[in-house]
């Protein structure tokens, strides 16, 4: 079957499964939402029930999808990268359940300030869940077909926009811009410390892709390198879990400490996948000599002529450390085979 082919199949097959999570979320918002009418935000209101419904089916149709389509990955690989490959796998299944969720909880603060008053019962409500499901459900069927390093890049910058945006809407302090981000995770607010929990895990897991297509690239003669960038990465992923883990107006200390180990460690991490990959491309030096020189002049204006406050640094940090990012994983899209490469090592013990 051609390439062509393929893609149409996939293409159907992703139409089907997007009725098929239209109907369990439908079925589904129904069973939840019994009862009286209901406002789409608030304690008792739609949005909560609706994005667990979601996120449940969101997190089913990856599964499914990766279970038919890529189950055979691991196919001759040793017991150590198969077992990678698993964890990884379980780890997006997570994470498509926490970007659906997180989706329909903004999108309906979205709609909510636009339709004041609005209230529906279960069988409204139960449509707006089917309307979510087959949503999250198509997008997480379609990245269980066939999924790239790059598009989990885009899923972690998706999900940090989505999930700051929904901390911002619902934050108690409007004025928490004036401080930092951070300020949006205190006096328990869960939506921002629960985004940076979950991005640490999709950077742990884009990571692990990396490792992947490395070891594509370069075979069992750099295992170990490559070993060391998949752990850095994980680590790197752990130290942005802690900081939404370590509220700031709780544990203040502990909480700086992760954010600037998270950022210690995106630079090693990120510098030793670069001198892991042979002869680096020119559009990944030019981004890397770019992206560094724009952090400098960034903090110059910041700190050195106060032309605006640590919040806008933060955030033009990490868009340019996404930005290094997003051209890495690209980078590594066109160089790597597209093919699973099994490894001839039982152990990642150096022979």
């Amino acid at each position: 079957m051609g390439d062509e082919a393929q893609r149409l199949r996939g293409e159907t097959e992703a139409v089907w499964a997007t009725a098929v999570s239209f109907a369990l979320g439908l079925i589904g918002g129904v069973s939840v939402l019994g009862g009286d009418s209901r406002a789409l935000t608030g304690p008792h209101g739609l949005a909560l029930p609706v994005a667990a419904v979601a996120a449940v089916v969101a997190a089913a149709a990856f599964a499914v999808s990766t279970l038919q389509h890529r189950r055979t990955e691991t196919s001759g690989m040793p017991r150590w990268q198969a077992t990678v490959s698993t964890v990884s796998e379980s780890a997006l299944t997570l994470a498509f359940a926490a970007v659906t969720g997180m989706g329909v909880l903004l999108a309906a603060e979205v709609l909510a300030s636009g339709l004041q008053g609005l209230r529906l019962g279960a069988p409204g409500g139960g449509m707006l869940a089917g309307v979510a499901a087959a949503v999250g459900g198509r997008f997480a069927y379609g990245a269980g077909i066939r999924l790239h390093t790059a598009d989990l890049a885009g899923i972690l910058f998706g999900y940090l926009v989505i999930g700051t945006l929904f901390a911002m809407a619902t934050a108690a302090d409007a004025r928490w811009w004036e401080h930092n981000f951070s300020t949006l995770g205190g006096g328990g607010a869960w939506a921002f410390n629960g985004t940076l929990v979950i991005a640490g895990l999709l950077v742990a897991t884009v990571g692990s892709y990396i490792g992947r297509d490395l070891h594509r690239l370069l075979g069992d003669a750099v295992l170990g390198r490559i070993a060391r960038v998949v752990v850095l990465w994980a680590t790197t992923g752990a130290a942005l879990a802690a900081v939404g883990l370590l509220p700031l107006d709780r544990l203040p200390v502990p909480h700086d400490v992760a954010a600037f180990s998270t950022l210690a460690l995106f630079t090693v991490a990120a510098v030793a996948t670069a001198l892991t990959i042979p002869s680096p491309p020119a559009a990944l030096v030019v981004t890397t000599v770019g992206v560094v020189g724009l952090v400098v002049v960034a903090l110059v204006l910041c700190f050195g002529f106060g032309l605006y406050g640590v919040t806008a640094l933060e955030a033009i940090v990490v868009g340019l450390g996404l930005l290094w990012m997003a051209t890495l994983v690209r980078v590594l899209a066109i160089l790597a085979p597209p093919v699973p490469r099994p490894s001839a090592r039982a152990t990642l013990r150096a022979r």
